[in-house]
């Protein structure tokens, strides 16, 4: 068993045993909208899985985020699918992401920065987006990887 697994198998084992719901504070509207939110952000995810353009991971580590809220039954059944699962434990255990995510994504961004200065948006819109795509590059590549 390696380093990762080890860590995962740590993450289920204190998801399945010693953590408390959080919903219960949370208003049932709230609870619901957050329910709703985290199956959307499972489709983009699913999406982004079988897209190129797309970062699915993203949106399945915020979907666990919104359930860990809303429901812990699907929190467990998010964390614990063998396809949309391993990233999001591996994210919860230690905050890796596979080197070839982090690849993908810096260069997603680069082309899409590409695809904007086509376009010709104005040199301060410019500005903004490379300094947050810079920004998210460099946290990106500077994580563990998986």
């Amino acid at each position: 068993m390696n380093g990762a697994e080890r860590l995962g198998d740590a993450v289920m084992h204190t998801l399945m045993t010693e953590r408390e719901p959080k919903t219960s504070s949370l208003p049932a509207p709230l609870r619901w909208a957050m329910f709703a939110l985290a199956w959307v952000c499972v489709g983009l995810g699913i999406v982004g899985i079988v897209t190129p353009v797309m970062p699915g991971t993203v949106f399945l580590i915020l979907a666990a985020w919104l359930f860990t809220r809303s429901s812990p039954r699907f929190e467990r059944w998010l964390l614990t699918h063998p396809r949309l699962g391993p990233s999001v434990v591996a994210w919860r255990a230690s905050g890796a992401v596979p080197r070839w995510a982090q690849l993908v994504a810096a260069g997603s961004m680069a082309f899409s920065f590409a695809v904007l200065v086509v376009l010709g948006l104005s040199v301060p819109v410019l500005a903004i987006v490379a300094a947050v795509f810079v920004g998210v590059s460099a946290y990106l590549l500077t994580r563990p990887t998986s």
